[in-house]
């Protein structure tokens, strides 16, 4: 098994814990797959594709399941809280590490913000009366506190939240297959009934409902960050990367499967409840959909936790690199501290933009992220292709986890985001995502690129 090393910043001498156990990583690696995006975000994908989103979420998946594996390799031979960002740098070039970094710490920042507001629109309906901002506030404050105070305190919330999840949607999915078989007392099973019309929008709403499916994948890459602070790193990557085919599967394309065979993919409530809510409402369980209400607040929960955690490692691991300012690169309890307060300030940054400027500032923001998950996954593919032969050649020994058929299904994948970018570009709601997230890649890039060259002079 090859050496673990955690970076330990030049300047302080002072590295992160490894406060993160197996039990963490192993239930950050199950319940992170379970995200935000699939609870909240899959039913404009099934309203757009209808019961074509099951292919639509098998396409993107399997291109999820390749990228995973790409960086499970490069994560288990160099274990790194920069994960991707550092792969890329060792592979590409500093300005690489830089742009994947940055970019990527913009997007986990940002979506703080987002399940911030999310996580408290539904508590405000839960108790009218009460200003969302107000629980905004209080959530920050909550897994700000948690983060700063030590990274256990991060996985015990995670450990906790994901299990829920885990629970939720295996019940969900139980259920759900007892009443499509029609052994669910007081349902009849629906048999094929609302998959006749398979492509209600063509091609068009196909697009569109890969193209949500894709966005709903983001988080994934948490535990090969969290695993550099956890006293094994290798094995927590190895096991949550060999694990990563059957519980996308299972979890999404399985869930997306239960959810169109029993609700009608035309029904408004599978857009305005969410397509979990909705199915269980739709099976009659007392209780049931308010209990889901639950599952989705703590996903939001969840991610914002995560997002938090995921965000202050990156920029620590950037400014380790020297490619950041050197007061993000504190270290002090092993928790990077003024990394995590930066993050958690800017993600609430978002959120005052989205009730001051509603129309211009904070659109654009959004519009800016959309596409930066296909940009690191980009970037991931590419290091891997150049790390690889690297590895054979000088640490055979650090191949603990392989790319299946390299390098085939690497180029397979690159083909894949190149397609997706394509389709972007066709639509004209994810043109301008496309665009914007463009725009700031090529401007980090420039910047970092002036980086590495500055540094090279002295």
């Amino acid at each position: 098994m090859p050496s673990t090393t955690v970076e330990t910043p030049p300047e302080s001498g002072v590295s992160l814990s490894h406060g993160l156990k197996q039990r963490h990583l192993s239930m950050i690696a199950l319940g992170g797959v379970i995200g935000a995006g699939l609870f909240v975000g899959s039913g404009a994908g099934i309203a757009a594709a209808g019961p074509s989103i099951v292919i639509a979420y098998a396409v993107s998946g399997l291109l999820v399941m390749l990228v995973m594996r790409m960086l499970g390799e490069m994560s288990a031979a160099h274990p790194s809280s920069g994960s991707f960002s550092a792969h890329a740098e060792r592979a590409i070039g500093p300005w690489a590490g830089f742009t994947a970094g940055w970019s990527f710490w913009v997007l986990l920042c940002t979506a703080v913000g987002l399940e911030g507001i999310g996580a408290a629109k539904i508590v405000a309906g839960w108790l009218p009366g009460t200003p969302e901002w107000a629980w905004v506030a209080l959530f920050m404050v909550v897994f700000c506190g948690a983060n700063l105070a030590a990274v256990k305190n991060f996985g015990e919330f995670e450990f906790w939240f994901a299990a829920l999840k885990v629970g939720a949607i295996t019940l969900f999915l139980v259920l759900g297959g007892l009443a499509i078989a029609g052994v669910l007392p007081g349902t009849d099973s629906p048999g094929a009934s609302n998959l006749t019309d398979f492509l209600p929008h063509g091609s068009e709403g196909f697009v569109i409902g890969l193209l949500a499916s894709v966005f709903a994948y983001g988080g994934l890459e948490t535990v090969t960050i969290a695993a550099a602070e956890s006293p094994d790193p290798v094995r927590g990557v190895a096991g949550a990367v060999r694990t990563a085919m059957w519980r996308i599967a299972l979890f999404y394309i399985g869930s997306m499967a239960v959810i169109v065979a029993l609700v009608p993919w035309n029904a408004k409530e599978v857009v305005e409840k969410g397509p979990y809510v909705a199915t269980l409402d739709h099976l009659g369980i007392p209780g049931a959909g308010r209990l889901m209400s639950v599952v989705v607040l703590v996903a939001l929960l969840s991610a914002m936790n995560a997002n938090i955690y995921g965000s202050s490692r990156i920029a620590y691991s950037l400014v380790e690199r020297g490619q950041g300012p050197k007061a993000l690169g504190r270290v002090s309890g092993g928790v990077p501290r003024v990394a995590v307060l930066t993050s958690s300030v800017f993600g609430f940054v978002c959120v005052v933009l989205s009730y001051w400027r509603p129309n211009d500032v904070f659109p654009w923001l959004l519009n800016m992220i959309g596409a930066v998950i296909l940009v690191v996954w980009f970037f991931i593919a590419v290091s891997q292709l150049r790390l690889r032969r690297r590895l054979e050649r000088e640490a055979p020994e650090r191949l603990v986890v392989r790319m299946w058929a390299f390098p085939v299904l690497t180029w397979v994948a690159l083909a894949g985001m190149a397609a997706i970018f394509v389709l972007m570009a066709r639509q004209p709601d994810t043109r301008v995502q496309l665009y914007s997230t463009g725009g700031m890649t090529l401007l980090l890039a420039a910047v970092g690129y002036a980086w590495q060259r500055a540094r090279a002079r002295h």
